[in-house]
This record gives C-alpha cells, sequence and structure tokens, in this order.
C-alpha cells in the first residue's frame, strides 16, 4: 500500500515537473556545445534539483534522520541557480541580481533550519515517515520538485534567450523582495529569541511581528517569491510564462497544504484550554499582517 501510494504521488510530481520544463524550456539556451546533450540548461536544472534529493535520501534513510533535509534543500537551490549562472552565455544584470537574491534567500533560510532541527533534536513532521522508505522518498522528491517550481521563473529568466534591461518593473520585484526576505528573517529571529528565552510569560510567541500575523514568515517567504517572479517576468519568453507559477504554488503549499493547516491544528492541539491563545487568534490574522491596531 505504501508503495502504490508513493508511485502515485511520484508520478504526479513527475508529470507536473515534465510540464514546468517543457515550458521554462521554450527559447530558453542550450548546455555548452561541449557537453553536446541537445538538453537545455532548465532541463539540466531539473534534473539536477531530483538527483541531488534521491542521493540524500539513502543516507538520511539508513541514519533514519531528516537532519539535513532543509540544508540539502538549500543547497539544491544554489546549485541550479548557480549551474544556471554559469552555463548561460549572457550574463546581464536582471541574471545576476537573480541568482544573487535566491542563493542569499536559500543560504539564510537552509542554515536557519538546519541549526533549528540539529538543536531541537528531531523534525515532528518526519517522526512516523523516516522509518518508512517509500514515505520518507515522497518528501525528498516533493521537495525536489519545491525548488524547481519555486525558483523556476529566476531559471528560465537567467537562461532565456530573450534579453531585456533591467527597468522599473525589476526595481519594483527588488523591493517586494526585499520586504519579504527582511520580514520572514525578522520573524524567524524574533522566534528564535523567543524560544531561547527561560523565564518566559507565555507559551507560544505573540509579540513583534508575531502580534500583527500568526505567520508571518511565510508571509515573508510568499511575498520574496512574488518579487522574484515580478523582476522574471520581463525576460520570460512564450510558455516560459508558464514558470510564473512559482508564487502561486508557494502560496497553495503553505496555506493549503503543509505550512499554514499543518502549524495550525497542531497549535490548536495543544493550547485549545488556553484562552490567552483562543483570544490571540481571534484578534490576529492568520497571514497578511494587520497595520493597525
Amino acid at each position: 500500500m505504501q508503495f502504490f501510494r508513493a508511485f502515485i504521488i511520484h508520478f504526479i510530481v513527475f508529470f507536473i515537473a515534465i510540464g514546468i520544463v517543457w515550458g521554462g524550456s521554450d527559447g530558453g539556451q542550450l548546455l555548452s556545445a561541449d557537453l553536446d546533450t541537445g538538453l537545455t540548461i532548465f532541463a539540466c536544472c531539473a534534473l539536477i534539483a531530483f538527483i541531488v534529493q534521491w542521493i540524500a535520501l539513502i543516507p538520511a534513510y539508513l541514519l533514519k534522520t531528516e537532519h539535513f533535509y532543509d540544508l540539502t534543500g538549500g543547497a539544491t537551490y544554489l546549485a541550479v541557480v548557480i549551474f544556471a549562472f554559469i552555463q548561460s552565455e549572457q550574463h546581464d544584470l536582471r541574471s545576476i541580481i537573480l541568482t544573487c537574491l535566491v542563493s542569499i534567500w536559500a543560504i539564510r533560510l537552509a542554515s536557519f533550519l538546519f541549526l533549528r532541527v540539529r538543536k531541537q533534536g528531531s523534525d515532528s513532521r518526519f517522526d512516523d515517515i523516516k522509518l518508512n522508505f517509500w514515505r520518507f522518498s515522497i518528501a525528498w522528491t516533493v521537495q525536489g520538485l519545491w525548488v524547481l517550481l519555486t525558483s523556476g521563473a529566476a531559471i528560465a529568466a537567467i537562461t532565456s534567450g530573450h534579453k531585456t534591461h533591467f527597468g522599473w518593473i525589476g526595481l519594483v520585484g527588488l523591493v517586494v523582495w526585499s520586504i519579504g526576505f527582511s520580514i520572514e528573517a525578522i520573524a524567524d529571529n524574533q522566534k528564535r529569541i523567543f524560544k531561547q528565552q527561560k523565564n518566559t510569560h507565555s507559551d507560544f510567541i505573540q509579540t513583534g511581528l508575531w502580534s500583527r500575523s500568526r505567520h508571518p514568515n511565510y508571509f515573508g517567504e510568499i511575498l520574496l517569491w512574488v518579487g522574484v517572479a515580478i523582476i522574471a517576468y520581463p525576460a520570460l519568453n512564450e510558455w516560459q510564462l508558464v514558470t510564473l507559477v512559482s508564487p502561486i504554488f508557494v502560496i497553495v503549499l503553505l496555506t493549503k497544504i503543509s505550512g499554514i493547516p499543518m502549524q495550525e491544528e497542531q497549535a490548536q492541539k495543544r493550547w485549545k484550554d488556553n484562552q490567552a491563545y483562543q483570544d490571540y487568534k481571534k484578534r490576529t490574522p492568520v497571514l497578511i499582517p494587520k497595520l493597525f491596531g
């Protein structure tokens, strides 16, 4: 049963990945002639995204650990954007900025999550699934799709044969990314400091950005990927526009599947009898921060 479920999920993941590769490769540059593969740079980035996960899966399963899951995800982002940039024949300002932005985000988030899991000893998301190879493989394969879908617009723009001036659209995207990145980084740091405090007067964080939103870190992540999509947009050619699904995918995943729903359920179970938490839920938006009040 576990194998059949894993097979179906892997099939769906590959079907989605093929569609993204097909669109992202439209008008994109081919690999260096020295390699002579006939593949586009975008397609090779997709292969890298999945192969890295499957290689990391083997020792992770044998050791029954999730400690380097997030670190591997971050390293994969770095690998695909740097590979795309190096292989691209045209290094314009847009490509340089996109490569830097994705790299900065990946290094910060991956290191933060890795250190957090290392300190806590485990990640509750993996308590059950890491004991079964097929269930564990789903998590790693989905991470490959996560890398491909979220970075797809950036990779398509970096490898596109349609180069344009950075312009005001690029500046708008850069501002949006900067705001989103700042919100996510500040929110993560505020929560880290809160957990380190020994004599806290509350079981849950409700100060700083967390007084404005119950999940400000997720809001920041959504915003920064919207920024990346805005920056990438002018360089995308015809079917490459399909890669703009990136922020939509992030929104759906974080608000409907694995992010907010999972954490909200855990919080409700933990503090269902805590009136302070119930009051916090009533006055604080789940995602989009309130500006006043």
